[in-house]
């Protein structure tokens, strides 16, 4: 299962400390890991891969880099979906996860 850390607020190294949380919960997610960290925030994320072997690494960056999202969950009608949103709207995915 995949697992996921984060905290917000004024720390010196956030870098450095969200990495070290990351590594803490390697066991949650043994095959990649990412993290992400701005003025505000930072998050980290340990990821097992079952789907999208290769492309779903996180956290996640809209197309336009606005948004950023760690996510662990299943969306069960996630092609669904997805054609919808391709179809009406013209949504680009990064990635098929």
């Amino acid at each position: 299962m995949c697992g996921f850390v984060g905290f917000y607020g004024e720390l010196l190294d956030k870098q450095k400390v969200i990495s070290k949380m990351t590594d803490i919960i390697k066991h949650r997610g043994p095959d990649s890991d990412g993290i992400f960290t701005d003025d505000n925030i930072a998050m980290g994320f340990r990821r097992l891969s079952i789907i999208d072997l290769a492309g779903g690494d996180q956290p996640m960056h809209s197309v336009d880099d606005r948004f950023i999202l760690t996510f662990n969950g299943e969306i069960y009608n996630y092609r669904d979906l997805r054609k919808d949103l391709v179809e009406k709207f013209g949504t680009v995915f990064n990635t098929m996860s």
